[in-house]
């Protein structure tokens, strides 16, 4: 944009009037110095505009390039920069910063009416459908704050405190005059009516945006495509909603992907989630929240990690004092198709769902586990989903999927399977589960806990599952801690092994992403509370500053456990303690790992191979599977896991004889 105006010249009135242009008042019309008004036809100015100076050309995507300048347009209260191009705008283009090199061609209006906030402080109810977990959505909204605002109303001050923050910054972007970011493309859209549009920006063939942002940025722009239907909503970088998608009263976060007619009312989307065919309503939709298939409903809801199955219903609707009820699936869980839960429900993490489930239950504490359906009774097989292989390979690609570009990441994530979040649920598992074994001395065909059902058999194997994960991630800490380090004896382990904060011992939480102390949330919330934190990025900071101490959080939340286990502290520990848990640790990782290769079998299976060699006999069958699927011997799973076995064990017995050299 040009720092230096002037008023137009009567030669250049002259020419722009000879060229179809009108004006009912030119004085009001600047443009900058170099400014070539050969560039400008066909358009009515009102207002006060100002216009830039039009060198250039563009190019389309179609090899096409046509001249910078304006034509056949209505231009009211508008500031143009450098190198723009308008073209065929049916109604008008009012009170709009257009920013350089922007390209507007064959849209019917573009206009701010009155003063906007940009779809800033919309208040999106989330979880309950009847209210009360309200989020006013804004621009730079985390994951993390919008999951302290949804889920902590039993602290009335603190949010009322990060209300006041938001308003603020919601006041400070309000105002009558829109903007078009630098290099932003509006091609064949309808209406667009107080929307700001960012830098980079696509916007093709939109039905209608109304009261929104568009926080689309060079590194990581937002491509809103055809047949687009968005009412009060934020977009943010790396973006894309396109297909017919319909929005209202949403927040769309970093790199997600809206399509195929999908549908969201009252929904906030964090970063990498995939919307197609379905349709969400009042969720919180958590990092890869994923859901691909029609007829899939997500509602009234707490996902993250979510993949839903095709036909997955949650309902809330019984409908006494209206849609009041909600539920939680924790991180990392699937549902299989045609899988149904009643509201109120809370599903543990990484817990695959199958079948219809009708009672109101709570499995939090028994994570990893497989919920399914047995003559209409909920069935809980817990554990199980430590050996499925399918588990791995989620925890390995979704870091790989992280599709976020903008170097300004808003959501804080936390890959890590295995953790002290979903380790103290494993520990809390352990402890159920042995109580209900030794709560009746009789041997039971099923115990029952929180209205679902467990057998005998999977009881036992859930035990086993459970106190091979936790050794696995207790051992997996400790070497971490070890490995690289010299010690000439016990004296320099124990050092080594102390923890270098107070920090993490006790419960944590899962704040939509990031793993944090319960005690480390605590005290950012009391800051919030007292006024420490007075706004918004300073509580940004806090969260961010919580997500980078996460190792130190770990290894004094696991010092902590290893302790309790050896009956003894830090400074009593010798040699011997260390080669023992580093031995439960090489048990554990050898176990699990041939349980994954047990696992990846069953995909090789002849069961697995109906359907191939369709016209051949049984020796054409296994060569058609092998020539789509490949060999279990040559699989890069199956190899990757006998290379992390071989990896390990020579790493344990490595430290195993490092510990034996070390003088007590």
């Amino acid at each position: 944009m040009a720092s230096k105006w002037r008023v137009l010249t009567p030669a250049e009135i002259k020419q722009m009037t000879s060229q179809g242009c009108t004006c009912g008042d030119w004085s009001k019309v600047q443009v900058a110095d170099g400014f070539n008004a050969e560039r400008v036809k066909t358009t009515h100015f009102s207002g006060d505009v100002r216009l830039g100076v039009f060198q250039k050309e563009v190019r389309f995507d179609s090899g096409l390039t046509r001249p910078t300048g304006l034509s056949n347009a209505a231009i009211h209260n508008c500031y143009i920069g450098n190198n723009v191009y308008i073209n065929q705008v049916k109604g008008s283009i009012a009170n709009y910063q257009i920013e350089d090199d922007v390209v507007i061609e064959n849209i019917d209006l573009l206009v701010v009416e009155g003063r906007s906030s940009f779809g800033n402080g919309t208040e999106v109810a989330v979880i309950n459908e009847a209210g009360g977990r309200e989020i006013p959505i804004y621009d730079r909204l985390s994951a993390q704050i919008a999951y302290v605002i949804a889920l902590y109303r039993h602290r009335p001050k603190l949010i009322e405190k990060l209300r006041v923050m938001i308003a603020q910054y919601v006041d400070s972007v309000t105002s009558s005059m829109g903007l078009v970011g630098t290099g932003a493309k509006i091609i064949n859209a309808r209406t667009i009516k107080n929307v700001k549009i960012g830098p980079a920006a696509t916007i093709e063939a939109a039905s209608r945006l109304e009261n929104g942002s568009v926080n689309s940025t060079p590194q990581d722009p937002v491509y809103i495509g055809p047949g687009v239907f968005a009412h009060n909503f934020i977009v943010c970088s790396g973006s894309k909603v396109t297909d017919g998608a319909i929005l209202s009263n949403c927040f769309v976060g970093q790199a997600t992907v809206l399509a195929k007619q999908y549908s969201a009312l009252n929904c906030v989307f964090f970063a990498n989630c995939a919307g197609f065919h379905g349709e969400a309503c009042s969720i919180f939709a958590g990092p890869y929240t994923v859901t691909h298939h029609k007829s899939t409903l997500l509602i009234a809801g707490l996902f993250s990690f979510l993949n839903a199955g095709s036909g997955t219903n949650f309902s809330n609707h019984l409908y006494k004092l209206g849609p009041t009820h909600q539920g939680i699936v924790e991180r990392g869980s699937k549902t299989g198709s045609g899988a149904y839960i009643m509201w109120p429900a809370r599903v543990g993490a990484f817990t695959v769902v199958m079948g219809r489930h009708y009672s109101n239950f709570d499995t939090s504490d028994l994570p990893f586990s497989y919920l399914i359906e047995d003559a209409g009774e909920s069935v809980l097989v817990p554990g199980v989903n430590l050996r499925s292989v399918g588990t791995v390979r989620d925890a390995k690609k979704w870091p790989q999927r992280d599709n976020r570009k903008d170097p300004n990441k808003s959501d804080l994530i936390n890959f890590k399977l295995l953790n002290p979040y979903t380790v103290g649920k494993m520990l809390s598992a352990l402890e159920i589960l042995h109580n209900l074994k030794t709560a009746d001395a009789k041997t039971n065909d099923y115990y029952a806990y929180q209205n679902i059902k467990i057998k005998n058999s999977s009881l036992d194997k859930g035990i086993e599952f459970y106190q091979l994960g936790t050794d696995k991630f207790l051992g997996n800490c400790l070497i971490q801690q070890l490995e690289g380090k010299k010690f000439t004896d016990a004296e320099e382990l124990r050092l080594a092994l102390k923890p270098k904060t107070d920090t993490g011992p006790g419960k944590w939480v899962d704040l939509a992403g990031e793993f944090v102390p319960e005690e480390a949330v605590a005290g950012i919330l009391d800051d919030i509370e007292s006024g420490a934190l007075a706004n918004l990025d300073q509580v940004r900071k806090q969260f961010t500053s919580a997500n980078d101490n996460y190792p130190e959080f770990e290894w004094a939340w696991a010092a902590n456990i290893l302790q309790q286990k050896l009956g003894k502290t830090i400074d009593a520990i010798t040699p011997a303690d260390i080669i023992e848990m580093i031995n439960r640790w090489k048990n554990a990782v050898v176990e699990l790992d041939n349980m994954l290769l047990d696992d990846i079998k069953k995909e090789f299976a002849p069961d697995s191979q109906v359907g191939y060699g369709i016209d051949g006999d049984r020796k054409d069958r296994v060569a058609d599977f092998a020539a789509v699927r490949g060999t279990y011997e040559d699989n890069g799973v199956v190899k990757d896991i006998k290379k992390h076995i071989e990896e390990k064990s020579r790493l344990a017995d490595d430290l195993v004889r490092k510990m034996q050299k070390i003088h007590q």
